[in-house]
Parts: structure tokens; sequence; C-alpha cells
């Protein structure tokens, strides 16, 4: 089994990309009302609700998962299938379009790697994906007694 490196780097930075975002907002006074329950009571402000979609109840978690989940493929030797990165440099692209320069340039970083990883793949001829037959082990035959 041989480590795919890209595989690997496009999950540890779509990782990092969430934790990154989590601590650039995390300093703010709403976690108060929330943990108190302003925003399950309505008593919370507009302000504090768009903070909320932007941090615990965005993207960040989900980033962060799929971040782990791609980086875990990579060491066992697999690659994600190449709409994983697709998707995430479309995302990337559409977002910064609509707020300009941003956070969401670095999803390109992934996206990048991740194409990369299967254009090599497909020119090397190495089907090895998540869900391709080639990503299940060889299995010996067992005689039966």
């Amino acid at each position: 089994m041989i480590k795919k490196r890209s595989t690997v780097g496009a999950g540890c930075s779509l990782a990092a990309i969430g934790v990154l975002h989590t601590a650039a907002f995390l300093p703010h006074p709403y976690w108060g009302e929330w943990l108190t329950g302003g925003l399950r009571s309505g008593t919370g402000g507009e302000e504090s609700l768009t903070v909320f979609w932007a941090l615990p109840g965005g993207f960040v978690v989900p980033l962060v998962l799929l971040g782990l989940l791609v980086a875990r493929m990579g060491w066992r030797g697999e690659r994600a299938p190449a709409y994983v990165g697709w998707a995430v440099g479309g995302w990337a692209a559409a977002c910064a379009l609509l707020i300009g320069p941003s956070g969401f340039l670095l999803g390109f970083v992934p996206a990048v790697l991740l194409v990369a990883e299967d254009l090599l793949a497909r020119f090397r001829g190495d089907g090895r994906t998540a869900t391709g037959p080639a990503a299940e082990p060889e299995r010996a035959a067992v005689p039966r007694r």
C-alpha cells in the first residue's frame, strides 16, 4: 500500500481550513447568548444568528470531517473520486465570486490536489479509488474442510 500524498495533503488542508476559519472567528461575544439558549428562545439578534451560521452551524464541521475522511483515504493508499475536488473547487470559485477575495480562495488548494491526483492516476493507469474494485484488498482463497 502506497500512501497517496496529494490526497493526504488535500484532506489535511480541508481540515485545516475548517479549523482556521473557526479560530479566526472564535472570539466574539455571542457564545454566552448561544449557550444560554438565546437562539432557541428567539431573543438572539440578527447578527448573533448570522455569526452562528458562519461558525458552529455552518460548513466548518462538515469541512473538517470531509478533510479527515479524505486524509484517511490517502493514508490507506486510496484516492478520493475526482468529483470531490471538482465540487470543492466549484464551491470555492462560486463563493469567491460572490464575496470577492477571501479565505474561500484557500479551497483551491485541496481542489487542485484532488484533481491532480486523479489525473496522475489516470495517466499512470492506476485505477485505485475508494469505490472501485481495485480498492478491495486481495483475499487468498481459504480451503474449506
